[in-house]
Formats: structure tokens, C-alpha cells, sequence
């Protein structure tokens, strides 16, 4: 598979020139003119618009294209009518798809405030029925409006707009909950977006094994940043141009970790990060993403893992397993092969031992 290009770099006159200008214009297509004090959204056909917004230690992404809009997640409980005003802010007047990616209430606990406002035409979720007050309550308001519950089942693709969007996941019922994830991938043009809720490491080496597309321009990073998700073996294939984490200020989870923030440094990924950057809102015409940003944020403070460019890794030639250099069970000499970088040691075939997180 193709890498991407590298970009770039900008001089820091220019990087902080285009970050005045991209907030400048963020708080006027948000907000409206000055003159009139009303929320204005124009959205022309033939762009993508993507919405992270930012609900906290939660996940919600709004998507519009061609006037057709989906809502994955909705935050916790207590987001639901920060949601339903961004969603009013952004000229929503009702929701072609619904979904929740998983259980969890970080994730659907807003819904049932965005179905009491907005009539939805499709309702899915990863299952139908969970025992929690707030997947009741979804449930109850889709049921309100007549609509049943969905459960997608990978290879299903529906369309919003000009956009076409492809289930991946989940494989098969796990006994995880965040491993039961929806995974979305949205194709706009040249440009891609990868959805994937909580999934962790177990489902992604699935997905990868599945033959699954897996190559985007824009990857939703899974589960917050956690160590648990955004794997080497996943990101080998998505490779991603940039990664949005959704994440609260100052967690207690101590989102985003450096584990994931490593893996992405290494995949020479821009990251953007709600905790840091508010809503981050993408812009896709077909050929090429833009990103406007609620607040500014330099990519020392995105991303603040320090690379060390002389470590290396220390593969077994008998076991195909590779190490980084200080682990306790890096072979002997004569059954060592030493790689420069994760990247290098995977293209050889060898697998990553616990040590490389």
C-alpha cells in the first residue's frame, strides 16, 4: 500500500498567520455576520462538511452533505442539549441517519434528547437492547417516532448525498463492548473518513485480517486515545493524513495516551484534539480536506511525544517477533535483526512483541 506524501512544513510566521485566519473564518461561517447577531450555515452542494463536536470525555460527529445529515454518538446524557443547539447551529432540521456506535454512555447518552427534537428516517445501533436508563431512553424516543432499531451488518452502504458510506464493522459479536463498535468508512470523492467508535486493538487486527479498506484521509481515533486502541498493525493500513481525538480536558483516563499519541507521531499523522481545539469541523471538496478549529492549539501541545529517531528495534529471527531495544527478552546477538522503525520491522513480516506500545 501507497504511504502518503509527507507535508510540508510551514514557517512558524505562516502556521500562526493560517491558524489567525482559519478561526477568523470559523467564528463567521459558526456564527454569522456581526451585523444581523444570527446563526448563519450555508452549506453549498458538492462539500463534505464533518462536525467533532466537542461533548467532553464523550464522542458526537455530525456530518453533512448535499443537505443530508447523520449524527454518530450523541456524548453522555448531560451533552444532549449541547447537541441538539450545534445541531440547530449548523441549519439541522432533521437527521436521515441516526447511530450510535456502541452502548456505552459517553456515547448514546445524548441521543434521546437529539430524537425528542429532530425526526430521524434511520435509527441504528450495534444492538437493540442494552440495560442501561439511557440506551432505554434512546430506544424509547426512536420508537416514539416509529422507528425501529437498525443493526447494520458489515458490507451494507447507504449514501449521504454524494457521499458513500460503507459498515466494516463489527466482525462478529463481541464480548467487549467497545469492541462491538460500529466502524463507518465515508468515501467523498478522493477524500475518506474512518469512524470506529471505541474499537479496540483485537478488532482492529480483525478488520485489518478481513481485507477490509482501510486507507483514509481523516481517521476518528478509537476509544479517546487509549493504549488499548489505534494499534500499530491498524494504522499500518489506514495510514492516516490526519487523526481527531475526541477527549475531555484533564480526564482521570489520562486521554489521549502517549502510547497512542506515539503511534500516530510515527504514522506521521496531524492530530487534532477536542480537549485542546473545541469543535473541529472538516471540509471536504472532493480532492482535498481542510480543518477549522474552535481555538488554537501549536502541535507541540497536540501531540507532545518526543520521538527518540535513535531508537531501534530488535527483531528474533526465529520467533519473527520485534522488541525496542531496552526489553528484558530481546534475543542474543546471533538470533538478533536490529530495524530502525516499527514501519520497517512490520514490512519484513515480524510481529510486535507487549514492549512496542
Amino acid at each position: 500500500m501507497a504511504r502518503k506524501q509527507n507535508r510540508r512544513k510551514a514557517s512558524p510566521a505562516a502556521a500562526i498567520l493560517t491558524v489567525l485566519v482559519l478561526a477568523a473564518l470559523f467564528v463567521w461561517r459558526m456564527l454569522g455576520s456581526p451585523e444581523d447577531g444570527k446563526t448563519q450555515i450555508t452549506l453549498p452542494n458538492g462539500e463534505l462538511h464533518v462536525w467533532f463536536l466537542d461533548v467532553g470525555q464523550a464522542d458526537s460527529s455530525l456530518l453533512v452533505c448535499d443537505g443530508q445529515a447523520m449524527l454518530i454518538d450523541g456524548g453522555n446524557v448531560d451533552d444532549a442539549s449541547y447537541v441538539v443547539a450545534s445541531l440547530e447551529q449548523y441549519g439541522v432540521t432533521s437527521l436521515d441517519y441516526v447511530i450510535n456506535t456502541h452502548c456505552d454512555e459517553d456515547h448514546v447518552g445524548g441521543l434521546a434528547g437529539v430524537l425528542a427534537k429532530f425526526p430521524a428516517e434511520h435509527v441504528w445501533s450495534s444492538t437493540a437492547e442494552y440495560g442501561t436508563k439511557a440506551f432505554s431512553n434512546f430506544v424509547k424516543y426512536a420508537n416514539e417516532q416509529g422507528r425501529a432499531i437498525e443493526i447494520p451488518s458489515p458490507g451494507d452502504t447507504f449514501r449521504l448525498g454524494e457521499a458513500e458510506i460503507t459498515v466494516l464493522g463489527p466482525l462478529r459479536d463481541y464480548e467487549n463492548n467497545n469492541e462491538n463498535s460500529i466502524v463507518l468508512r465515508v468515501d467523498y470523492g478522493e477524500t475518506s473518513f474512518l469512524f470506529t467508535g471505541d474499537m479496540g486493538i483485537t478488532a482492529e487486527d480483525e478488520l485489518v485480517e478481513s481485507g477490509a479498506r482501510l486507507d483514509a484521509t481523516v481517521l476518528k481515533v478509537g476509544h479517546h486515545g487509549s493504549a488499548g486502541s489505534t494499534g500499530y498493525v491498524f494504522l499500518r493500513e489506514v495510514m492516516p493524513d490526519y487523526a481527531v481525538i475526541s477527549v475531555g480536558t484533564d480526564n482521570s483516563y489520562g486521554h489521549p495516551t502517549e502510547a497512542a499519541l506515539s503511534r500516530l507521531r510515527d504514522a506521521d499523522a496531524q492530530v487534532f484534539r477536542t480537549d485542546l481545539q473545541g469543535v473541529i469541523h472538516a471540509v471536504s471538496d472532493g480532492r482535498s480536506v481542510t480543518f477549522e478549529t474552535e481555538r488554537s492549539a501549536t502541535e507541540a501541545q497536540l501531540n507532545p511525544t518526543i520521538h527518540d529517531a535513535a531508537e531501534t528495534y530488535i527483531g528474533n529471527v526465529n520467533s519473527q517477533i520485534f522488541h525496542v531495544s531496552t526489553c528484558h527478552s530481546c534475543p542474543s546477538e546471533k538470533n538478533a535483526v536490529r530495524f530502525t522503525s516499527v514501519w520497517d520491522a512490520m514490512a519484513q513480516g515480524y510481529r510486535a512483541h507487549s514492549c512496542v506500545e
